[in-house]
């Protein structure tokens, strides 16, 4: 019997300097897409997937990431009172059911790997998916609700791939492939950061995962891999072959919110498809393009 998928784990401790200064003093996470920040991008696709627990592996100075699920009594009491419903609305996806999201500290940057072996107690023997608020899908259905299909379908780990430029794969962990419907691809293998001349394919794993509970195994062992870090790409490989292993190819359009150019074109896209902004969006953009 496939365990029902119930639990989502978001690392959020990096430090985010490829938008220094503005994340000096502020999560990269909270970073706002239009009006709401990566993070609750990544919450909101967790819960149309079902998700209902939830585990922020977070670092130092990155409170304001716990308080922004929390309630904000002031705030929404000196709303309430003057009549400012529309502003409370807009406030109700930032809330969590209370009990349902706890954070963990991920007290050194040691890789991904890491940061996912941190939320071993919340993992327990439970499958969980993983969603990292860097990458932003735009799409009817969320990737990851398009993952849990997959995952009812196959068992085991399905991971999100979408294909990169040849000269690209040194940036990505890339899918040695077997069979091959167009859609769901057999894993053989994992390679983390390849060189183009040896890469297995140009299929790249982005920032949604659905693991089984066994990859805490190899985990829990620390073992350091490309750039000294613990990573996850290297503990999910020892997996294949012991459990199934598919990569999606999903629908949608996936902005990289972690690099500049990425984070600017996902502001654009998600405020084009607005009805309140899209048509005064489109007229200025023609006075810079």
């Amino acid at each position: 019997m496939i365990k029902p998928l119930k639990k989502a784990v978001l690392p959020v401790a990096g430090l985010g300097t490829r938008f220094l200064p503005a994340t000096k003093a502020m999560p990269k996470e909270m970073l706002p897409v239009v009006d709401r920040p990566l993070i609750q991008y990544a919450i909101d696709e967790a819960r149309e997937a079902g998700i209902e627990e939830f585990c922020l592996i977070t670092g130092r100075g990155k409170d304001s990431l716990i308080d922004y699920f929390d309630i904000a009594f002031e705030l929404e009491t000196t709303l309430r009172e003057r009549g400012k419903t529309a502003a409370l609305e807009a406030l109700s996806p930032s809330g969590i059911q209370a009990g349902s999201l706890v954070a963990v500290r991920q007290q050194e940057p040691l890789g991904l790997g890491h940061a996912i072996w941190c939320a071993r107690s919340f993992i327990g023997n439970d499958p969980f998916a993983i969603l990292l608020p860097d990458d932003i899908v735009k799409s009817k259905r969320g990737c990851v609700a398009q993952l849990v299909d997959a995952y009812n379908q196959t068992g085991g780990n399905v991971v999100a791939v979408t294909e990169v430029p040849q000269e690209h794969t040194n940036r990505y962990g890339i899918l040695d492939i077997g069979a091959d419907d167009g859609r769901l691809v057999e894993v053989k293998g994992l390679v983390e950061k390849p060189d183009p001349k040896d890469a297995p394919s140009n299929l790249s794993i982005i920032g949604r995962y659905v693991l089984t509970p066994d990859v805490m195994t190899h985990l829990s062992k620390l073992e350091r891999g490309a750039g000294g870090e613990v990573q996850l790409t290297d503990a999910m490989a020892k997996m294949i072959g012991h459990v199934p292993f598919h990569g999606l190819r999903y629908e949608g359009q996936r902005y990289d919110c972690g690099d500049k150019a990425g984070f600017l074109e996902a502001q654009i896209a998600f405020s084009i498809d607005r009805p309140d902004l899209g048509a005064s969006v489109k007229e200025f953009l023609k006075k810079y393009v």
